[in-house]
């Protein structure tokens, strides 16, 4: 095209090179990856996936509200200063691009089965873990999860912590130690409770 546009000023067709006017579309091939490196596997537990699903179903119930609100929105005819429009469009950019998110994460959900080994005193994913500060002597309960399920405020820590690192795959009774900031802490397990 910027030949053609370049021959028409030469053969005088046209008084400037139009040319330098022209901006053409990248091709794929010369695109970056919109999307990105491939997925990976995602590690979920059968009650993370039932909340992913059940957001993602939310979501896709929200889609007709969101129609009649840029319908409303665009019904004023102002385009210029029209906040409700504005508004309705980053609501609909956010809801559309969390559908995708959990579309991709669900699609690539790998479900992995809680206390798989079957041993009842094996500290696994899912596991309640009763620990004593050896130092202190007071007792603590934590339940082993995965990092999407943390909630310090239910006693349930992440596998990939520090605690939880110490913890997996010991057993009743043993002792451990954990790399905190202020030093190290060292708990005996008392109890493990499988999920």
């Amino acid at each position: 095209m910027r030949r053609f546009l370049a021959f028409a000023k030469k053969a005088g067709y046209t008084p400037t090179n139009l040319a330098t006017h022209l901006r053409l579309r990248k091709t794929a091939a010369a695109r970056p990856s919109a999307r990105g490196p491939a997925p990976k596997e995602v590690v979920l537990s059968e009650e993370q996936k039932r909340a992913l699903t059940a957001e993602l179903e939310s979501l896709k119930a929200q889609r007709p509200k969101i129609v009649d609100d840029l319908q409303r929105a665009m019904a004023d005819k102002d385009f210029r200063e029209n906040a409700p429009l504005d508004a309705a469009r980053q609501q609909q950019g956010f809801i559309e691009g969390r559908i995708r998110r959990l579309e991709s994460t669900l699609e690539h959900a790998v479900v992995l089965e809680e206390g798989a080994t079957g041993a009842d005193d094996v500290v696994e994913i899912g596991s309640t873990v009763h620990l004593r500060n050896l130092a202190s002597g007071a007792e603590t309960t934590y339940t082993l999860v995965r990092p999407g399920e943390v909630n310090a405020a239910q006693g349930r820590i992440s596998f990939e912590s520090p605690v939880g690192r110490a913890l997996l795959q010991r057993r009743a009774g043993d002792e451990v130690e954990v790399a905190v900031p202020s030093g190290t802490l060292r708990f005996r397990i008392e109890r493990v409770k499988a999920s």
